[in-house]
C-alpha cells in the first residue's frame, strides 16, 4: 500500500466535494472538510459484492472516488482524507478500531475499522468519514465525557483505562460505535483488515449491499434493496426497492454515485430483491 500525500490532486478533491475554502490547516478548515466530504463521497461497497479489488494506494482512490464518481468504505474515504489533510499540512495519525455497532455488549471484535487523529494547537481530534449510516460528519475533540454536537446527532467519547469507546446519540439512548486506542497504525495494517474485509465470504461487504450518506437534515441508507431514510427530527421512512431499475436510480441520485459498467453489476443488484434458493 503505497501512499504518498503529495501525489494527491487538491484541487480535483475540492472539485469532487464543492470545497472552495480556505486550505489554512485550522479547525474551521478541517470541520468544513469533513461535513463536505461525507455529505458527497457516499459510502459504498461495491466492489467487495462485485468481487472486485478494493485498492488502497492513492492513485487508485483518487482515480475512483474523485475520477469515477464512486464512494468506499473507511479504509477508502480515511485514506484518501488522510492525504488530503497531510498535503494541506494537518498532523494527522493512524489509529484502528474494534466495532461495537449492533453488536451484544461484551462481543470482542477484531481491528477491523480505520479513523485518524488530528492535532491542531496541541489540542486531538477524531476525524472519521467512514462508518457508515452514523459516521461523523465532523470532528470532535479527543476528549471523554463531553457531549459534542455535529451536524447530525450528538457524539461522545467514554474512556476506560487506555481504551475510548465512540457513542452516538439516537431516540435519546447512547449507542455504541467502536472502541479504539492511541496506539499508531501502519498503513500496511490496514491492507490486512481491508483484504479480509472485501474477501472473505463471511464478510457483511461481501455478502450484502450497504450505501450511506448524509445530507444536511437527514441520513440516507441502502441495506441491500431497503432504502431507509431518517431525518434529523426523529421522523424515518423505508420502502423496499423492487426492481434493479429503482436500486439504480437510488444509487445514482439519493447517494450520486456513477454506477461502473460491468455485467455484474444487474446481476449482483438482482440477487439482492430476489435471493439464489
Amino acid at each position: 500500500m503505497e501512499t504518498h500525500p503529495d501525489s494527491i490532486d487538491l484541487n480535483a478533491y475540492f472539485e469532487r466535494i464543492g470545497y472552495n475554502g480556505d486550505r489554512a490547516p485550522t479547525l474551521q478548515t478541517l470541520q468544513a472538510l469533513c461535513q463536505r466530504h461525507t455529505e458527497t463521497i457516499a459510502f459504498e461497497n461495491l466492489n467487495p459484492l462485485l468481487k472486485q479489488p478494493v485498492l488502497l494506494d492513492t492513485q487508485s482512490l483518487q482515480q475512483k472516488l474523485i475520477h469515477s464518481g464512486r464512494g468506499g468504505y473507511c479504509f477508502e474515504q480515511n485514506s484518501l482524507l488522510r492525504a488530503a489533510l497531510i498535503k494541506l499540512g494537518f498532523q494527522v495519525t493512524n489509529l484502528a478500531a474494534r466495532v461495537l455497532w449492533n453488536r451484544p455488549e461484551g462481543t470482542i471484535t477484531p481491528l477491523s475499522h480505520m479513523l485518524l487523529r488530528v492535532d491542531i494547537d496541541n489540542a486531538p481530534y477524531i476525524v472519521d468519514a467512514g462508518f457508515g449510516g452514523v459516521t461523523l460528519t465532523t470532528a470532535i475533540l479527543l476528549k471523554p465525557d463531553l457531549e459534542q454536537q455535529t451536524p447530525h446527532e450528538p457524539f461522545r467519547l467514554l474512556k476506560t483505562d487506555d481504551t475510548y469507546t465512540l457513542q452516538v446519540l439516537i431516540n435519546q439512548t447512547w449507542k455504541a460505535l467502536y472502541c479504539f486506542d492511541l496506539q499508531v497504525r501502519q498503513l500496511p495494517d490496514y491492507e490486512v483488515s481491508n483484504w479480509y474485509a472485501s474477501t472473505h465470504p463471511a464478510s457483511q461487504f461481501v455478502t450484502s449491499l450497504i450505501v450511506t450518506r448524509p445530507d444536511p437534515d437527514r441520513r440516507h441508507v441502502l441495506l441491500n434493496h431497503q432504502l431507509t431514510t431518517h431525518y434529523l427530527n426523529g421522523r424515518t421512512e423505508r420502502q423496499l426497492l423492487n426492481t434493479v431499475e429503482a436500486l439504480r436510480a437510488a444509487l445514482t441520485d439519493v447517494f450520486r454515485l456513477q454506477l461502473p459498467a460491468i455485467a455484474e453489476l444487474d446481476e449482483a443488484l438482482q440477487r439482492l430483491i430476489a435471493p439464489d434458493p
